[in-house]
């Protein structure tokens, strides 16, 4: 199994990437959706989020509020830090265990575990992958395109890119690097050429 952690901050082009790679065949394990899943209700990380930041972060039926959640973490770093300290580990436990799975399948997978956080979730817990890629494009790229394409004012569109790891940080990881800065055409060729390369890659 060839396991590559795929990576970029908002707005990069990495969804795109991890598309493409699905296309010719990569299963892909999208930390996203594990994130969401770690915190369904009746699950110990829930239980963890309601014990530390209250009742009001849970709704009638059970489910997380995320909107208060977001309000409480997005103002207070050591929230944000409480949380990461909750959700991190059990997110990489759910894609180790969706890693075992793929490799169980078929010994010679290609998987692509897709995570926006990469840096922030790696601290103090060791990651080992046979590639890192990192999806790059320049933090004011990605605010024009929060901005243009998802409708947020450019506050909150550079709010949100400093959240999130520095563009030196990731690159700093980085194996591999796609430039998203371009034309999409541009960032699929790259997507293709980074897929011969591992078919390449002896077993």
């Amino acid at each position: 199994m060839h396991l590559i952690a795929l990576t970029g901050g908002i707005a990069s082009g990495k969804s795109t990437v991890a598309a493409r790679l699905a296309e010719h065949g990569a299963i892909v394990v999208d930390a996203d959706q594990l994130a969401r899943e770690v915190v369904a209700p009746g699950t110990p990380a829930l239980a963890a989020i309601a014990e530390r930041f209250g009742a009001s972060v849970i709704r009638e039926d059970g489910s997380l509020n995320r909107p208060a959640l977001g309000a409480i973490v997005f103002s207070d770093e050591n929230a944000r830090l409480a949380l990461n300290d909750i959700t991190h580990p059990a997110v990489w436990q759910r894609a180790l265990d969706r890693f075992a799975a793929a490799a169980e399948h078929d010994g010679n997978a290609v998987v692509v575990y897709d995570v926006p956080l990469l840096v922030e979730a790696a601290s103090g817990r060791p990651m080992h992958f046979d590639r890192v890629v990192v999806v790059h494009a320049p933090a004011s790229a990605r605010i024009d395109r929060l901005v243009r394409l998802r409708g947020l004012s450019p506050a909150d569109a550079s709010a949100r890119v400093s959240a999130q790891a520095s563009d030196d940080e990731r690159l700093t990881v980085a194996d591999d690097v796609i430039d998203a800065a371009g034309t999409l055409e541009h960032t699929l060729a790259q997507a293709d050429s980074l897929w011969a390369s591992v078919a390449d890659e002896p077993e």
